[in-house]
């Protein structure tokens, strides 16, 4: 199975819906991080196209998974302007499959020359985070729920 990750560089009703479906199952046992309700998927992602970068992962044409990033991020709990990525989710049919390597690997390279790169990341999702430890991701604090990750100087 080829994957390809590149910018989405198309925002309409056929794109928006794969990318809701994604970011509703990525967060199934997980809801308190994410995955409200199909509304608010589609208000926070419409969103995420307007203020940051979208990479996609596909496999033909379907998405398998996506990331947002943003460059000069005035993180509030750092101070400072930063890199950060927003949201990181793989379809859980695909994961296992070096689609999140792709993924992260996209997000590095768009947001370098960030100096640091800052993401949040629910506090129970223990894949998730010792996936960003493995990418050189490390804890800084809890934030409630949420730890946040710093990369980087």
């Amino acid at each position: 199975m080829e994957v390809k990750v590149e910018p989405l560089d198309e925002w309409n009703e056929e794109v928006l819906n794969q990318l809701i479906q994604i970011y509703m199952r990525g967060y199934e046992g997980l809801r308190e991080y994410g995955g409200e309700n199909v509304p608010y998927a589609r208000r926070y992602l419409s969103w995420c196209w307007r203020n940051g970068k979208i990479f996609v992962a596909r496999i033909g044409e379907r998405i398998v998974g996506f990331a947002v990033c943003m460059r000069d991020w005035e993180h509030a709990l750092r101070g400072e302007k930063v890199g950060y990525i927003g949201e990181f989710v793989v379809d859980r049919e695909y994961q296992g499959h070096r689609i999140g390597r792709k993924l992260m690997e996209a997000c590095l390279n768009y947001l370098k020359g960030s100096g640091k790169v800052v993401l949040e990341v629910g506090e129970k999702n223990e894949n998730a985070i010792r996936f960003y430890e493995h990418w050189g991701f490390r804890r800084l604090k809890k934030d409630g729920k949420w730890i946040v990750m710093v990369r980087g100087d």
